[in-house]
């Protein structure tokens, strides 16, 4: 026999649902297990200029933010066996993008990612479609890939 609720317990479910109205405001923070924080840290601090607000040093976990934005930064327990990320392959974060204040900022971080070792351009500077957006690609220490975005 299957249960069934009465029409009075549907009609107080419904209105419960229609005077409450669920939002999100906004990413609070993006977890990045990476296979050294102190580098990752490091890039987001000096390159961003993100602060460090936080810190686990026991599970090790290192916090960043840029005041909009917090990334917790996670050290992966077995860095010599671990597995890269491929987007073509792989369901995960496939890049995550940051808003720069300036096309002549952008163009001024990436002349200063360049000369980073241990930053790969995946494409410099460029429209973004027929967007008012100009963005770049990145794959940062830790090997996750970051999109820089301005308008």
């Amino acid at each position: 026999m299957c249960a069934t609720s009465s029409p009075k317990s549907t009609e107080s479910s419904n209105a419960a649902n229609a005077t409450t109205t669920i939002e999100t405001s906004g990413i609070h923070h993006l977890g990045l297990t990476i296979p050294d924080i102190k580098q990752t840290a490091a890039f987001f601090i000096e390159q961003l200029n993100f602060k460090k607000v936080g810190e686990v040093p026991a599970y090790p976990a290192i916090f960043v933010s840029d005041g909009t934005v917090m990334l917790t930064l996670w050290q992966i327990k077995d860095a010599e066996n671990m597995t890269e990320f491929d987007r073509t392959k792989n369901v995960g974060l496939h890049h995550f993008a940051l808003k720069v204040n300036s096309i002549e900022q952008l163009n001024a971080l990436y002349q200063n990612l360049l000369q980073l070792e241990n930053v790969e351009i995946e494409f410099a500077p460029e429209a973004l479609g027929d967007s008012p957006f100009v963005h770049m690609m990145c794959l940062i220490p830790g090997g996750v890939r970051l999109e820089l975005i301005s308008e």
